[in-house]
């Protein structure tokens, strides 16, 4: 079974360094029970991904490609709007891939940073650029920034 060990972090965008070529990422996500269902094109290319319950920082996931012009329809047709747009880039530190995600719509002034970890206890250096964790915090996964969005609750993050 494949599984993702996760953790999140806000950033202070202007402390980043300067930025590679982004990928463009729209996804929508399909109402389901117990299960997260999301859809994503990203630069050309498409991907379902279904996520399980987190379990502390785990939780299974599994993620097949996709035909392109699926996606599109299924972005139209199944999932519930809004979808969620943003740029992601990719930033190596200290041997650890990071994901930058800068959104755009509703979430536009959301700046957030990924690390896929090996196990939950794997220890990384943090970046200067990170200023808080939100792992936890329900608010920041993408799955629900599509039913509340940042603007909605900004000043209180």
């Amino acid at each position: 079974m494949a599984i993702e060990i996760e953790r999140k972090f806000l950033i202070d965008p202007a402390r980043l360094p300067e930025l590679p070529a982004p990928l463009v990422i729209k996804q929508g996500y399909i109402p389901s029970e117990g299960v997260t269902v999301r859809i994503r094109t990203t630069n050309g290319k498409a991907y379902l991904t279904l996520k399980g319950k987190r379990h502390e920082l785990v939780r299974s996931e599994f993620e097949y490609p996709i035909p392109y012009e699926d996606a599109l329809s299924m972005l139209e047709e199944l999932c519930a709007p809004p979808l969620i747009e943003k740029k992601r880039y990719e930033i190596m530190y200290k041997g650890h891939l990071w994901e930058v995600d800068i959104f755009e719509g509703e979430n536009a002034g959301l700046f957030l940073a990924e690390i896929e970890l090996q196990s939950p206890e794997e220890t990384f250096a943090l970046p200067p650029w990170v200023t808080r964790e939100v792992t936890e915090d329900k608010r920041y996964y993408n799955s629900n920034l599509r039913t509340l969005p940042y603007a909605h609750f900004k000043d209180e993050a």
